[in-house]
């Protein structure tokens, strides 16, 4: 009797492993054919002189030493990180300035959260993009503006120096992800620390950098971890805003990358510069755990 019991136990666990796997099939599915399995093919490709609808051809490490060489390259680099630099900061400086407004208590503060957060969602759309562009332009509102304050024959997309800001006010822009983060972990501060730090006199200044910004640290990290994940890929409003110009002063990586596999057709160096970027991105955010603990609390 308990042999039997014990067996329809072990009939009972191995089916919630079926149901259980069954579940998780989509995703491991997915994770397979969409991530794991196109990854190791990019990673041979890289070592392989290869075009699409064609046979790959062994070369071994030649297009990675052709980066080396490569300017276009090198530039794409530069720009990616100054874009990266100026654009990460910034995003997240309008995130927590917006959640530090919405956390006070209104009667409408859902609604300005999810208006807030509606640039986020549509703000990497081709069709923003494309407005952006009109905002901008030479014959845009942004620029007429600029003229009538004195700059004659000023215009964002025809200058080297200029044409990075309005993508990097675009990818501000779109903070809104950021700051429901954020606000979450304002709201998780408690009110106590304040209070304890008012009676001994400390201003509202000194409160944010002695008790918020450390309180939030974590908070920071893992914003700041995904923002730049997110800028060295940034794709969409450089290639639909500026297509890499003027003068390569906005041919970001990724678009870099697009330009080489798609337009070019030579796909197994595009897989080699996809595999160097990937390392870049790899490095910076180890470096950034590594020395988070020098600036980062946790109350544990």
């Amino acid at each position: 009797m308990q042999a039997e019991t014990q067996k329809q136990r072990g009939g009972f666990l191995h089916n919630d492993n079926v149901v259980g796997y069954l579940f998780a099939a989509p995703f491991i599915i997915s994770f397979l054919c969409l991530t794991l399995i196109p990854m190791a093919m990019s990673l041979y490709y890289s070592f392989c002189n290869y075009k699409i609808a064609a046979l790959p051809e062994w070369i071994g490490l030649q297009n990675y030493a052709n980066l080396m060489k490569d300017a276009t390259f090198r530039n794409s680099l530069l720009v990616t990180i100054q874009y990266v630099i100026i654009g990460v900061p910034l995003k997240l400086v309008f995130a927590l300035l917006v959640a530090m407004l919405l956390t006070r208590p209104t009667k409408l503060q859902g609604f300005y959260r999810a208006v807030y957060y509606i640039p986020s969602l549509i703000g990497g759309s081709v069709a923003v993009a494309l407005v952006w562009k009109q905002l901008f332009g030479s014959r845009g509102p942004v620029v007429s503006l600029i003229k009538t304050l004195g700059v004659p024959n000023f215009n964002f997309f025809g200058s080297t120096t200029w044409a990075f800001l309005p993508l990097v006010l675009c990818n501000a822009w779109q903070f809104g992800s950021s700051m429901l983060i954020f606000a979450s972990g304002l709201k998780q501060i408690p009110k106590d620390y304040y209070e304890a730090a008012e009676i001994d006199g400390a201003g509202a200044v000194k409160r944010f950098f002695k008790i918020t910004l450390p309180i939030l640290s974590p908070i920071i990290l893992f914003n700041l971890i995904m923002q730049l994940i997110s800028g060295f890929m940034t794709f969409t409003q450089a290639q639909i805003i500026t297509d890499g110009g003027p003068n390569y002063a906005t041919n970001y990586i990724a678009l870099n990358i697009f330009k080489e596999g798609f337009s070019y057709q030579h796909m197994g160096y595009a897989c080699a510069q996809s595999w160097v970027m990937l390392l870049i991105m790899a490095a910076v955010t180890g470096i950034i755990f590594k020395t988070s603990s020098h600036w980062t609390f946790y109350e544990s």
